[in-house]
């Protein structure tokens, strides 16, 4: 019932307001409209011509230097005994006899070496209470094939960085302990992660 009550009344309002502004719109077009008259176009010639000046016409004058003769090439030496000898100088090897035993110098033992340090991340959730700087000691072992393994924290001065920090050093790389030329376990390596705020 409210549909068709609203249907008798929206037709004719809206063919009232349709043809208000068709009747609008036809006496906003018969108005005359009087425009400015056209003022006389500005005329800007881009392809100027550059006039000779006194500085242009000096410089047609103008006429080089002539330079000296170039001095003589260096005479020829066609003396064939001027030329130095090729042969070479013969000598004999000096023997030294000495029983010295100097070592090889060379040591293939070495401890674990740090290859990849990836920075930590710092968490957001931790950046209300955290100061400029907070570091986080560690302690890993590092396997034969150089991954950081039974990581714990030593040490914090924030316990909110702790899982950032342990999570930086899972990605580390080393270079494994070597012992008689054989990678094996190095345990027990302790470092310190440190966390900076950028403000």
């Amino acid at each position: 019932m409210g549909s068709l009550v609203r249907l008798v009344l929206g037709i004719p309002g809206s063919i009232i307001v349709t043809g208000a502004l068709f009747l609008f719109m036809a006496a906003m077009i018969k108005q005359e409209v009087r425009l400015q008259e056209e003022k006389s176009a500005v005329k800007i010639d881009i392809t100027a011509k550059i006039d000779d000046t006194e500085l242009n016409s000096a410089n047609r004058e103008f006429k080089r230097p002539t330079l000296d003769t170039p001095p003589p090439p260096p005479p020829a030496v066609n003396d064939p005994s001027n030329r130095p000898a090729l042969d070479g100088v013969a000598a004999q090897i000096p023997t030294i006899e000495a029983n010295l035993s100097i070592g090889s110098g060379f040591n293939p033992d070495r401890d674990a070496q740090p290859l990849v340090r990836i920075p930590p991340q710092y968490p957001e959730r931790c950046m209300s209470r955290a100061s400029a700087s907070e570091t986080v000691q560690v302690q890993f072992d590092v396997t034969p094939d150089g991954q950081t393994t039974n990581i714990t924290v030593v040490d914090s001065t924030n316990s909110c960085l702790n899982r950032a920090a342990m999570r930086s050093v899972e990605r580390w790389k080393y270079q494994p302990k070597m012992v008689d030329n054989k990678a094996e376990w190095r345990r027990g390596v302790q470092t310190s992660v440190t966390f900076v705020l950028e403000q």
